[in-house]
């Protein structure tokens, strides 16, 4: 299958694909979430100010809430996303698939300490590009996957503007693979498309936009576009 996916298949036998986000959207994210609790932060900062003393503890109670609870309840109550999530239309699962809980929430987060070691993210990262499924230390201990949200983005078909029977007999899993590719190339860019045709140069005979014009049309001819 396309890569970045992670299959997970139902009880009932059902074929479910996770589009995995890897780890330079997380960060984004990341990012939106973290100007957010700052300015959160400011602005009760400013106001606890003017209680004096008393504020200093309110303000130490506050910071703890605003970075460790801010993510948790989010992600419980509102389906997996915090704001800099839904802003990159990322949400957390569970690794078949379903609602993140609490127990998975409320790990993944407070692991978030271990990720950050030695500095930056680093442990979190590496640990990010050596994983098949990009998960973090955190995620590989609550079970948790972070996907891309594609419910709130339209699919689109791949352009009948060919037809091409594959040059080799095709398993199930690579005829699966080719139309996926024909269902999705169009929501990449030129680039990625290429970078994707050209895995299968074996199969297309062509690499660049010559490779992905040649999978647009084996897709048509796998979904019976005669």
């Amino acid at each position: 299958m396309l890569d970045t996916y992670r299959e997970v298949v139902t009880p009932e036998g059902v074929a479910l694909h996770l589009p995995v986000a890897g780890p330079v959207p997380r960060a984004v994210a990341w990012s939106i979430d973290l100007a957010i609790r700052l300015g959160i932060l400011m602005l009760v900062g400013t106001l606890l100010a003017l209680l004096g003393a008393a504020g200093q503890g309110l303000y130490l109670i506050s910071m703890f809430l605003i970075f460790w609870a801010y993510p948790i309840l989010f992600e419980v109550l509102w389906d997996g996303q915090t704001p800099g999530k839904k802003a990159m239309s990322l949400r957390v699962v569970n690794g078949d698939g379903a609602p993140v809980g609490w127990l998975p929430a409320i790990t993944r987060n407070l692991l978030r300490t271990v990720d950050m070691l030695p500095f930056g993210y680093a442990a979190g990262l590496i640990a990010c590009l050596a994983d098949p499924h990009a998960r973090r230390l955190g995620d590989m201990v609550a079970g948790t996957l972070v996907v891309h949200n594609e419910h709130e983005r339209d699919a689109a078909a791949a352009p009948v503007n060919a037809v091409l029977a594959p040059s080799a007999g095709l398993q199930p899993a690579e005829q699966a693979a080719v139309v996926a590719f024909g269902e999705r190339a169009p929501l990449l860019t030129p680039a990625r498309q290429e970078e994707l045709a050209n895995i299968v140069e074996p199969l297309t005979g062509s690499r660049g936009q010559g490779g992905v014009l040649r999978l647009y049309g084996m897709a048509n001819w796998l979904l019976g576009r005669r």
